[in-house]
């Protein structure tokens, strides 16, 4: 018996920003405080950082329209702090209860978010070759639905 992968598409729309993935580290993580340098930054969203992220203390600011990274770790429900230029740290704090609010930069009206358990489980359903998934599992339903009654006759 020969089986193809076939992937399910559910039709959500998820962010295009580079840095979702930052957001959702911060969310399944959880912890109070987080500290972390550039470098894992870059780890986490597979791409090299800006060089005014290391230039410039601003770009780390806590100011949704400032730079394009601030509305993820807003809206994971963290702040940055003791942001370090010379030695490429900082610590992001998490925010007080209930403060997790979702921000969104002026130019990003649509980007979308995607919850961090969403395609988990992507590319693990198997269908043999040949099987009609539109195919009714039991054929007897037509049949018992035009010789039935409802009940609200």
């Amino acid at each position: 018996m020969e089986y193809s992968l076939v992937t399910i598409s559910w039709g959500i729309e998820v962010s295009n920003s580079k840095y979702q993935a930052l957001e959702n580290h911060l969310r399944v993580t959880g912890f109070q405080k987080i500290p972390m340098t550039f470098k894992e930054i870059e780890a986490i969203i597979g791409t090299d950082l800006p060089a005014s992220a290391r230039k410039h203390r601003p770009w780390w600011s806590n100011n949704p329209s400032n730079s394009s990274i601030t509305p993820c770790w807003l809206s994971a429900g963290y702040k940055t702090s003791e942001v370090d230029l010379g030695n490429e740290r900082l610590v992001f704090v998490q925010a007080k209860k209930g403060a997790a609010r979702r921000v969104s930069a002026p130019d990003s009206a649509n980007v979308r978010t995607k919850h961090p358990v969403l395609g988990c489980m992507a590319d693990t359903v198997t269908v043999p070759d040949g099987t009609d998934l539109t195919e009714p599992a039991m054929p007897e339903w037509s049949h018992l639905a035009q010789n039935s009654r409802l009940v609200h006759d």
